[in-house]
């Protein structure tokens, strides 16, 4: 099988670890990123691509690690000005089905193949390619981007085009609300005079515990929330899954406080800077 040349578009604070887990691995690779400077660090290995046209017209197969519905439809315009056919796209943007949907409607009509393949995890396991990569689409398609996706993660197959994202969608949900719960626990343990790392140790090796808690203590720790996940963008998931009809006591509560936090200034720290908003 011949070695197809990969474009990624998105080198952001996600997709940069998730492309050079594909440089690293020796794949011919193309990046193209808005703010020039975050694809620097491709130019020895790589090709920083100046356009996205002209990335296009070089890959074969062509990954997008997009922020919103706005972000993917301004690029998927650019690339529709060029002949995709026989290509293949791959978005791991998280976004609405709906724009997802448009997407890849308009991509087949080009006679190229679409992918939604969005990711459970943050930028460690990005880093070390240990995502799980929730894909909605064709299986022959899926056959193709396989010896990539494999290098950014673990690859779940969840049928058509739009459930990966329903699946994304649906995880990212139930993450705000864990991450909303350990963010009260450990407020409330504070007031109670209960030592913070000792909680989180408790949490963490009990029942209570989970990869998200964990991951999440060096920040509560610290007291630092440098964003690995940005609030604001955790806030954009929980108003897909309001759209895609999540109506629910906790979930309409949950995106009330997410909402504030976000209009008091504290969207830009990471998802678990919540705890900052609820303390005061």
């Amino acid at each position: 099988m011949s070695v197809e040349k990969i474009g990624f578009i998105g080198i952001g604070n996600m997709g940069h670890p998730m492309a050079k887990n594909i440089e690293k691995a020796g794949f011919p690779l193309f990046v193209y990123n808005r703010t020039t400077e975050k694809s620097e660090d491709f130019k020895i290995k790589s090709t920083v691509s100046e356009s996205v046209e002209d990335l296009v017209n070089n890959s074969d197969i062509i990954f997008t690690m997009l922020t919103n519905d706005n972000a993917v439809k301004s690029v998927y315009e650019k690339i529709f000005k060029n002949n995709l056919e026989g290509k293949l796209f791959v978005d791991m943007s998280t976004i609405s089905q709906e724009m997802s949907k448009e997407v890849g409607d308009a991509v087949k009509i080009k006679k190229a193949g679409f992918l939604d393949a969005p990711v459970a995890g943050s930028t460690k396991p990005a880093a070390e390619g240990t995502l799980i990569i929730m894909v909605g689409g064709d299986v022959q398609d899926l056959k193709r981007a396989t010896p990539y996706l494999e290098k950014m993660g673990k690859i779940k197959h969840l049928g058509e085009n739009g459930k990966g994202l329903a699946t994304k969608i649906s995880i990212n949900y139930f993450l705000a609300m864990i991450y909303e719960g350990l963010a009260e626990t450990v407020l409330l343990s504070d007031k109670l005079g209960v030592n913070r790392e000792m909680m989180l140790e408790i949490i963490n090796e009990s029942a209570s515990g989970s990869g998200a808690t964990k991951v999440k203590t060096p920040l509560l720790l610290n007291n630092q929330f440098k964003a690995a996940f940005a609030l604001d963008l955790m806030l954009k998931d929980i108003r897909l899954a309001k759209d895609a009809g999540a109506d629910f006591p906790l979930g309409n509560r949950n995106l009330e406080i997410y909402e504030k936090a976000s209009s008091e200034s504290f969207g830009r720290e990471d998802v678990i800077g919540i705890i900052r908003y609820l303390e005061k």
